[in-house]
C-alpha cells in the first residue's frame, strides 16, 4: 500500500511541477513553494492523512488549470472583441 501511495505522490508532484511552468509569478517561485509544501509533509506515515493531502493536491491542480484557462480566455477575448462599454 505504501508503494502505491508513493507512486501517487510522485505523480502528483510531477503534474504540479509541469503546471507550475506557466504560473504567473514564475516557475522558480512555484517550484520553491511546491518543494516546501511537499517537504513539510515528508514524514507523514498515516495512509488516510496522505490520501487527504493527495486530494488537496488534486484540488490545487484543478484550480491551476482553471486559472490558466481563464487567463487564456481573457487574452483571446481582448484580442478579438472590443469593449464598447468603456
Amino acid at each position: 500500500m505504501a508503494n502505491s501511495l508513493r507512486a501517487e505522490v510522485l505523480n502528483l508532484y510531477k503534474n504540479l511541477l509541469y503546471l507550475g511552468r506557466e504560473y504567473p509569478k514564475g516557475a522558480d517561485y512555484f517550484r520553491s513553494r511546491l518543494k516546501a509544501a511537499f517537504l513539510k509533509n515528508k514524514d507523514e506515515k498515516d495512509p488516510e492523512k496522505i490520501k487527504q493531502l493527495i486530494a488537496r493536491g488534486e484540488f490545487v491542480i484543478k484550480e491551476l488549470e482553471a486559472l490558466y484557462f481563464l487567463r487564456k480566455y481573457r487574452a483571446l477575448k481582448q484580442r478579438y472583441y472590443s469593449d464598447d462599454s468603456r
